[in-house]
């Protein structure tokens, strides 16, 4: 049975994720090693709290993760089918899935867009406000936390971040990636799986050309290489063994990961204390198609997991383009160290192929016996495996 704990939410008086530096946030993605262009200081750390008793035999634990959800109108209308036309339901659209993520001992999702009052108005492309139903639906599915760092983040301005953590926090989710408060900008998702205290963080290239509210620079992540390795090392010290880091980057439509992917993936996973690499795994959302998984520098990055659910998508020359609905989960097993100092170590990647089927709008796991689609499925592995994971132990799950 899935057991799940929130060791500190980010809503919660919770520790700090950060010592008392300055927060940085960058423009956009061509920015990634530059100075940041607003900052704020953010408190103290202080420890998290500790796992289990000294001694206590150390368990593994499994991590799933996936890509982007992006209501578009269709979904809406769709939800409130689902609800018998009484409010939204979104679990039915994700139900093919949830024997996968609710089987995991933690799960994480990537939270595109904003969420709106509980009467409404919603909206999908290109400004998005969505029903704060979703936040249900994921949680129905099995999700425990969230990113909620994107290109869509100030789609409703300040009001729709905190509509959307508000829901999040009332489903019993985790979140990192914007935030409603300075305070709660400084604490990242900090949760139990295992035996293990596993940090998420998370950032966005940019916000759609919005700037980040005035007084309120941290209301969304933004990315930059220094600001990234900071949080890290402050949510290890905080008490994190895994430290997970969200990232919604990369070219649409691109199925290869662009030169700022890799470059920062690269950065990133070299960043060491002690000789103990500062990040323990790489998500990437927002390319709209499935991306490659490799494992640099000796850690797993994820360049891009594609659209979880969305509707129909079309590509920048105004074609449809069914590569917007074909996604992946990635599911890792974590073991403990071997010994004090060193990391907590994946003893086994996975991935399964997913495909929000248009016809029925449903969530479809690929990697199931007889699921069909046998061209999508095809074409998921080939990007998934295209930069040599499966070297390195990378398989398809179902």
């Amino acid at each position: 049975m899935k057991q799940r704990t929130v060791l500190t939410s980010p809503s919660a008086s919770a520790p700090p994720r950060r010592p008392a530096k300055r927060r940085c946030a960058v423009a956009a993605i061509a920015a990634l090693t530059l100075g940041a262009t607003a900052c704020t200081t953010a408190p103290a750390t202080t420890s998290a709290p500790a796992a289990g008793p000294p001694g206590a035999p150390q368990r593994g634990f499994t991590l799933v993760a996936s890509g982007d959800v992006l209501p578009h109108d269709s979904i809406i209308r769709q939800a409130r089918a689902d609800a018998g036309g009484d409010g939204y339901d979104f679990a039915p659209m994700l139900a093919g899935v949830k024997s996968v993520v609710s089987r995991a001992d933690l799960a994480i999702c990537h939270m595109e867009t904003v969420y709106g009052d509980a009467d409404g108005p919603y909206s999908g492309y290109p400004a998005f406000v969505s029903p704060p139903q979703v936040a249900a639906g994921l949680r129905a599915t099995g999700y425990d936390s969230c990113s909620t760092a994107s290109n869509h983040s100030l789609d409703d301005g300040p009001a729709g971040i905190r509509r959307t953590l508000d829901a999040l926090d009332e489903a019993g989710i985790a979140h990192a990636g914007s935030a409603r408060t300075a305070a709660e900008a400084a604490r990242p998702a900090l949760l139990k799986a295992g035996a293990a205290r596993v940090a998420q963080l998370a950032y966005t290239y940019g916000t759609n050309g919005r700037p980040l509210p005035e007084g309120r620079p941290w209301a969304v992540d933004l990315i930059d290489r220094d600001t990234i390795v900071a949080d890290a090392r402050a949510a290890r010290k905080a008490g994190a063994d895994v430290v997970v880091v969200s990232l919604h980057w990369g070219t649409e439509w691109q199925d290869e990961p662009d030169e700022d992917q890799l470059s920062l993936g690269r950065a990133l996973t070299a960043s060491a204390t002690a000789g103990r690499p500062d990040i323990d795994l790489i998500l990437g959302t927002h390319a709209h198609v499935p991306q490659a998984y490799e494992k640099v520098n000796g850690t797993y990055v994820v360049y891009g997991m594609g659209d979880q659910i969305a509707g129909m998508m079309v590509d920048h020359s105004g074609a449809r383009d069914d590569r917007g609905n074909m996604s992946s989960i990635g599911r890792f097993t974590f073991v403990p160290p071997v010994a004090p100092g060193r990391r907590w170590e994946v003893s086994r990647a996975e991935f399964v192929p997913q495909y929000f089927d248009l016809n029925s709008n449903r969530v479809l796991n690929l990697g199931s016996p007889g699921s069909g689609h046998d061209d999508v499925r095809a074409h998921i592995h080939r990007v998934v495996l295209s930069r040599g994971a499966a070297r390195h132990g990378l398989t398809a799950g179902r």
